[in-house]
C-alpha cells in the first residue's frame, strides 16, 4: 500500500513501540522534524492489529515506518529483538513501505522518568508510556537523519 501523498519522498512517518499487549504509535510532521503521539494500539490480534496500523497509515499519508528494536544492554540481540525483526518484516510485506528497525534501548525508561515529573497520576501514566517511548524512538530516528543530512552537506561543501 504505497502512500497516497503526492511527493512520495515527503509524508508522514510512523514510529511503533511494539510490545506484547500494546502499541505505541507516534508520527511525525509532514517536513519531518517532529514526533507527536496518536492513540495507542491495544493489540486484540495480528488481523485486528494490522487492520489499526493501516488505518492509521492512510489517515495519515505514511510512506515509511520505524520500529522500535529491543537490544540488550550489552547491544546483543535477544528473542524480542527476533521478534521485532519478524514484525518488521511483516509490515514491509504488507503495506509495501520501507520500515527501519531503531535501538529503543531506554527509551521506556527515559518515557517513565519524563512522565513521572508531570502532574500525571501513575494510572494514567500508565496509560501513556507506550505513546511517549514511540515519541521517543520517532524523534530519535529523524534527529539521527537530520544530522547525517548536514554532516554530508558539509562534506560536500568542502
Amino acid at each position: 500500500m504505497p502512500s497516497t501523498s503526492p511527493h512520495p519522498d515527503r509524508g508522514r512517518i510512523l514510529g511503533l513501540d511494539v510490545g506484547s499487549r500494546r502499541i505505541g504509535v507516534a508520527v511525525s510532521d509532514l517536513l519531518g522534524f517532529t514526533a507527536q503521539g496518536l492513540e495507542t494500539i491495544q493489540r486484540q490480534n495480528k488481523r485486528l492489529d494490522y487492520a489499526q496500523l493501516e488505518r492509521v497509515i492512510r489517515e495519515y499519508e505514511v510512506y515509511e515506518i520505524v520500529v522500535g528494536l529491543p537490544l540488550r544492554m550489552s547491544g546483543a540481540e535477544g528473542i524480542q529483538a527476533e521478534r521485532m525483526q519478524i514484525f518488521a518484516e511483516e509490515l514491509r510485506q504488507k503495506f509495501q513501505l520501507p520500515v527501519h528497525l531503531w535501538d529503543e534501548r531506554l527509551t521506556s525508561t527515559q518515557a517513565n522518568r519524563l512522565l513521572r515529573e508531570t502532574d500525571m497520576s501513575i494510572k494514567r501514566r500508565g496509560q501513556v508510556v507506550d505513546q511517549m517511548a514511540a515519541v521517543l524512538i520517532l524523534q530519535s530516528f529523524m534527529d539521527s537523519r537530520s544530522m547525517k543530512r548536514e554532516e554530508s552537506r558539509d562534506a560536500q561543501e568542502e
